[in-house]
């Protein structure tokens, strides 16, 4: 169960509009996370990542490994 809400959470950081380059912290990268699961729900979470890397491979797998980098961070029991 731990292993599908992580993979949600860096789907929605994925797709949110936090960048790396403004240095979140831990509660902004989870206010973020909400925020966008709230707006868009899981499933269009999902469908904007798959969109991304169908368009644009070479930048989403940067994205995606610092996605899971700071949600391993933010949300670090």
């Amino acid at each position: 169960m731990t292993a599908l809400i992580d993979d949600v959470r860096c789907e929605a950081l994925f797709v949110s509009h936090l960048q790396r380059s403004q240095e979140p912290t831990a509660e902004v990268i989870r206010a973020e996370v909400l925020a966008t699961v709230d707006r868009l729900g899981e499933a269009g979470c999902a469908e904007l990542v798959a969109q991304e890397f169908g368009e644009h491979p070479d930048c989403a797998i940067g994205r995606m490994r610092w996605a899971r980098t700071a949600v391993r961070f933010a949300f670090a029991a």
